[in-house]
């Protein structure tokens, strides 16, 4: 028989299970790094041709694509996203009484 291996539900952020500070953004900044990768990848770029799209040296590519996002803040992420042809809707509307804090998700068509 196997030894049954305990298992915690996580909170549908890595970020805050693991304890990190700022975990919203952390968790906004690593969907916003996807979508810039997903746009990348179906405009069929190479990491050079986006580079000099975005007015960016290759390798900062290469570390957004790996979700290596301490050097990008949250604005820039959203810059590269227009400039890659994407829109940006910012939605704000109150957090449900079983919260007592908002969050900030990123949400896709």
């Amino acid at each position: 028989m196997k030894a049954r291996i305990p298992v915690t539900p996580g909170s549908g952020n890595v970020f805050a299970d693991l304890g990190l500070p700022s975990a919203e953004e952390r968790l906004a900044k690593a969907a916003l790094a996807v979508r810039i990768g997903q746009a990348i990848h179906s405009q069929r770029l190479t990491q050079a041709q986006a580079a000099r799209r975005l007015s960016v040296d290759q390798p900062k590519i290469s570390r957004l694509l790996r979700g290596q996002l301490s050097g990008f803040s949250t604005e820039r992420l959203l810059h590269f996203l227009t400039i890659l042809g994407r829109d940006i809707d910012i939605v704000i509307s109150p957090a449900p009484a079983s919260r007592r804090v908002g969050r900030v998700r990123v949400a896709g068509a």
